[in-house]
């Protein structure tokens, strides 16, 4: 179901595309030609997929409110929907902003349904690439223009399970991406079975939910500076011959996989609680979801590292898209930008503050795409815990901030990524070798781009 969802989204109808090349004539609708961004923000923002904001969602919301009151902001809190989207700007439901995560941003500006907000930022004194990580604003930028405002990036680590690891006698260096003739041993090591069935994993890399990183971090690509597809590339092949090397280490990925989906995640009884996993590759989000469990768990965390041995980590989150017939782009913009500014994100750290002094959690900081709210936020919020282990996790999740890169913006975004994980299955199964199986993906990411363009 998921994959049909993104096929959707580039199987765009070209009564759409008619739609997006014409002006705002008598409808009131804008067009990229006449929207004022620099207008005084009035009338009715109509905001589509903030969906079930927490406190640092409605924290945000109330200050973008504040902000604007002479805007009415009517939100649809329904998750956003490729189809829906399609079948909503085709029949004339146009909202002012959806909100929707960055892979499909390029895709719409590809084929002009949504507009370029350059001169968005430039009607408030935004520079893009210092209000946020500019590898963050390179997911959502396309022949030279920044299309959306992005928020949040929470960059992957890796968690280790420190109980685990002294007891097969493996310590924190030995957890190094960048050197397999290390990793593999310990690995090994820490490595548990019963019957066949794995009881402990050494390390799981979380293969498919996370393709993209260990390409990119072993000198792969995904796309080429147009947004071409690159999935066939033969430097593609190191990052899923070293996830191969791991999951065949750990009897194999068909094994891995049955055993991770068993895992309590968000339970009481997760992988680092029961000791299923000596290590893992984690988002920053996580260790919000172990912060309970500190008396239960032994935590520390390393950096991802890439083959060049440094710290690696790639950019991913939301972002907020004005819809190219969009009826109110001057208040669409504003809320954007105020929802993403650093007085926003002071009021959700606020909030969340607050939440946490009423759970006893730990305060691991907010990951907002911004570089400036990610400081003032750990300065304000982020303190000794009392457990040394759990603060390391939180200062190193900080610490690769800075070492981020883009996934790459292409038209063909969310395909891509599906059909990387469809090549690094393959591969990982032994269906077919590493080069067939990009190879196909490849094809499949490339008829995928060439439908989009076709109508762009």
């Amino acid at each position: 179901m998921r994959r049909n969802r993104r096929i959707a989204v580039l199987l765009v109808p070209g009564a759409v595309l008619a739609m997006a090349a014409c002006s705002g004539g008598g409808s009131g609708a804008a067009s990229t030609a006449v929207a004022d961004f620099a207008g005084t923000p009035t009338g009715t923002m109509k905001g589509w997929a903030f969906d079930n904001p927490d406190e640092v969602g409605t924290s945000r919301l109330d200050y973008a409110a504040e902000q604007l009151p002479d805007v009415d902001v009517k939100l649809d809190q329904t998750a956003f929907d490729a189809q829906k989207l399609t079948t909503r700007l085709a029949g004339g439901d146009v909202p002012d902003v959806v909100q929707m995560d960055r892979r499909y941003v390029t895709t719409y500006a590809a084929q002009k349904l949504i507009m370029p907000l350059d001169k968005c930022f430039t009607a408030h004194d935004v520079d893009a690439d210092t209000w946020w990580y500019k590898f963050v604003v390179d997911d959502v930028r396309y022949n030279d223009q920044v299309w959306a405002v992005p928020q949040f990036y929470q960059p992957p680590a890796i968690l280790l399970n420190e109980r685990v690891m002294q007891a097969a006698g493996v310590t924190d260096d030995q957890i190094d991406t960048s050197k397999p003739d290390v990793l593999l041993p310990a690995i090994t090591k820490m490595y548990q079975e019963s019957g066949g069935v794995p009881t402990t994993l050494g390390f799981d890399p979380v293969a498919t939910g996370q393709a993209g990183l260990w390409v990119l971090a072993n000198g792969g690509r995904l796309t080429d500076d147009e947004g071409k597809p690159t999935l066939d590339d033969p430097a593609n092949e190191a990052g899923i011959d070293l996830l191969k090397q791991i999951t065949d280490a750990q009897g194999g990925f068909a094994k891995i996989k049955s055993f991770t989906d068993s895992f309590d995640t968000f339970g009481d009884n997760n992988q680092f609680v029961a000791d299923q996993v000596g290590a893992q590759v984690d988002a920053q989000w996580y260790p919000n979801v172990l912060s309970p469990y500190l008396d239960k768990v032994q935590l520390g965390a390393v950096p991802f590292r890439g083959k060049d041995g440094k710290p690696f980590s790639v950019a991913s989150g939301t972002a907020f898209v004005i819809p190219a017939l969009a009826k109110n782009p001057a208040a669409a913009c504003a809320w954007a930008i105020d929802l993403t500014s650093s007085a926003a994100w002071d009021a959700a750290g606020d909030a969340r503050g607050e939440t946490r002094q009423e759970d006893g959690g730990v305060n691991t900081g907010l990951f907002t795409g911004s570089p400036d709210a990610d400081k003032a936020l750990r300065d304000k919020w982020v303190v000794p815990s009392g457990n040394a282990g759990f603060d390391q996790v939180i200062s190193t999740y900080y610490d690769v901030l800075d070492y981020g890169q883009t996934f790459g913006s292409s038209p063909a975004g969310q395909q891509i990524e599906s059909e990387l994980n469809n090549a690094v299955t393959a591969a990982l199964l032994g269906d077919k070798s590493t080069s067939e199986a990009l190879a196909d993906a490849q094809s499949a990411a490339q008829r995928a781009y060439d439908n989009v363009m076709a109508g762009s």
